[in-house]
């Protein structure tokens, strides 16, 4: 059996895109060493490439506008010094993986309208995660109507396949003691954890318990 490393690169490519009738083609061809085909394998490795890229971006692309986000943000040059290690341990998206609920709570400017959407474009780009963005005002508009039209619970079924769900200007009573602090809220279901929150200074910690 004639052995073409272009050739098997062609073959798995083939295969990763779920084109096994024509990974089997191409194995044929390689095998009956056709000088056309081996003419065309550049070619072919440089189109399958370029699928190979597009059906990688293109989902991401697709829950990037389903999640709604106002902005797209990341933590790239965020100032983050106070809290960095736990805003790059959130950034890791384990609590996806935990199942943990996370509150932001702080003052005007100590970054919890950055933080929340760039922990949810990480969760996209980087996790494959599906994710949506809701200002609270906006979620609870949507239930409200969904009960008027007989409809209530619509909203909560969808909810349940995504895996990211972040609430942005929403106040904690447990987290705020009552102090009605504006705040962010990426929440995974099922399980409450321990908020982690972000003071005035812009640093985050974990509340004591």
């Amino acid at each position: 059996m004639r052995h073409d490393p272009a050739g098997a690169a062609i073959v798995i490519m083939l295969r990763s895109l779920k084109m096994p009738s024509m990974a089997q083609a191409v194995h044929d061809l390689m095998e009956q060493g056709a000088p056309a085909f081996d003419a065309a394998i550049p070619i072919l490795s440089q189109l399958l490439k370029a699928e190979m890229a597009e059906r990688e971006v293109r989902p991401i692309s697709y829950h990037m506008k389903a999640a709604r986000f106002p902005a797209h943000k990341n933590l790239s040059g965020f100032d983050c010094a106070a809290s960095a290690a736990l805003v790059r341990q959130l950034h890791r998206c384990e609590l996806l993986d935990a199942a943990e609920n996370v509150v932001l709570i702080g003052g005007l400017g100590t970054g919890k309208s950055h933080v929340a959407p760039a922990l949810g474009v990480q969760a996209i780009e980087h996790h494959r995660k599906r994710v949506r963005f809701f200002s609270t005002v906006e979620l609870v508009n949507a239930l409200e109507q969904e009960k008027a039209l007989g409809r209530a619970g619509k909203n909560a079924e969808a909810l349940v396949k995504t895996e990211l769900v972040i609430l942005s200007s929403w106040t904690c009573a447990a987290c705020a003691a009552g102090q009605g602090t504006n705040s962010d809220t990426c929440r995974s279901a099922p399980r409450a954890v321990p908020c982690c929150s972000t003071s005035s200074a812009n640093s985050m910690s974990a509340p004591a318990s």
